[in-house]
């Protein structure tokens, strides 16, 4: 072990200021980490060196180019094994199963024990190198439940699997809500399986009831187009803002004062995998927000059913209509649902995530140490 704190090698191909779950979750854990010296190796993505340079993060940008398309993980691959090779860290974190090629060389030579971190899609997506990341990985991190069922059907070692659900920012500001009940969804318009589409053929019931309902749907992305034209079909475009993607303060104002949040995702279609946890769900109980979510995959595990939110079946309009019905009618179960999500997300901070992320990494550099470290 190198002198001092030890050395860490993260690797990732998403990170902040690019958005995503995956890039929430490494942003949380890198500004939490505090028993490791960190290193990064990571895309590049527009802004990042500002980012970097603010954050204080050390890392290694990886210049991509849109001709690349998939071979820019070789890149980034090629790029971790180098680091690795030069820096001799201690342990490596990868945030992804792109890079386990780079993870397992680095395992042979230097000798760098790694976690990788499984989120879902990925292992049904990409099944061999799942399956292979999973064979050789000195331990394993899964997001939630759900997630860890598909890596033990890939073949995952029970032994090396490490449950750690990702972590929240806890909120600066006091919910203020405003006087129009408000649903609000935040998520990128690139996948049908959010329910963007469920909830749009859900809202002229929940309107028949609360007739001065609104619908915020935070986003961008190519279903935006389809989305507002059958807003207008059913007679809702009224009721409905598609105010596109947003600053983290605009979107934080509107957590602070919708009603209720809700995203009914569900299983997509082609035996891929639904949300690996869902760490909005987790953003919008800090609020106080009460959810409203499938009873699918890893919102199993970031929504308490019948204490900070309710799950129904994402793929039935009038399902959610009535359980976003039932909090918008009844403002004293919205508020004591919201207040246990709030009270729950504060044990997600990132600082008790990323000390459960230490103690399995610092783990393995112990058993390293004594020889009981393997990764095949």
């Amino acid at each position: 072990m190198s002198a001092g704190r030890p050395r860490l090698l993260v690797v990732t191909p998403d990170l902040p200021p690019a958005r995503g779950g995956i890039q929430a979750l490494m942003g949380g854990l890198l500004d939490a980490f505090e028993r490791f010296r960190v290193r990064v190796v990571a895309l590049d993505s527009p802004g990042a060196r500002d980012h970097d340079r603010a954050a204080g993060w050390d890392v290694l940008r990886v210049p991509t180019r849109a001709r690349l398309g998939p071979a820019r993980n070789l890149v980034l691959n090629a790029a971790a094994l180098g680091d690795a090779v030069r820096l001799r860290p201690d342990a490596a974190l990868h945030a992804h199963i792109v890079t386990s090629p780079a993870a397992v060389a680095a395992g042979r030579f230097p000798g760098v024990p790694h976690m990788v971190i499984y989120h879902a899609n990925e292992i049904l997506g990409k099944p061999r190198l799942a399956a292979f990341a999973a064979r050789h990985a000195d331990a394993a991190m899964v997001v939630s439940g759900y997630t860890e069922s598909l890596l033990l059907q890939a073949g995952g070692r029970p032994e090396r699997v490490h449950r750690i659900a990702p972590g929240v920012t806890l909120p600066t500001v006091e919910r203020e809500p405003g006087e129009r009940p408000t649903i609000l969804t935040i998520a990128r318009l690139t996948d049908a399986y959010k329910g963007h589409d469920v909830l749009l053929e859900a809202l002229p019931a929940i309107r028949a009831r609360v007739p001065d309902v609104a619908w915020v749907v935070v986003g961008e992305g190519p279903l935006r187009p389809s989305l507002e034209a059958r807003a207008r079909a059913v007679g809702v475009d009224d009721a409905v803002s598609f105010i596109g993607g947003v600053s983290d303060a605009e979107r934080d104002a509107w957590l602070a004062r919708a009603t209720l949040f809700a995203m009914p995702s569900r299983l997509p279609a082609g035996g891929l995998a639904g949300e690996g946890f869902g760490i909005v769900f987790l953003e919008a109980a800090a609020y106080g927000l009460p959810v409203v979510a499938g009873n699918v995959a890893g919102a199993l595990d970031a929504v308490s059913a019948g204490e900070t939110g309710l799950l129904v079946d994402p793929t039935d309009p009038a399902a959610v209509a009535e359980a976003i019905c039932a909090l918008l009618l009844d403002p004293e179960r919205a508020r004591t649902l919201g207040e246990a999500g709030a009270a729950r997300a504060r044990s997600f901070a990132w600082p008790a995530v990323a000390a459960r992320v230490e103690d399995v990494l610092l783990g393995l550099i112990a058993a390293r140490g004594a020889g009981g470290c393997h990764g095949a």
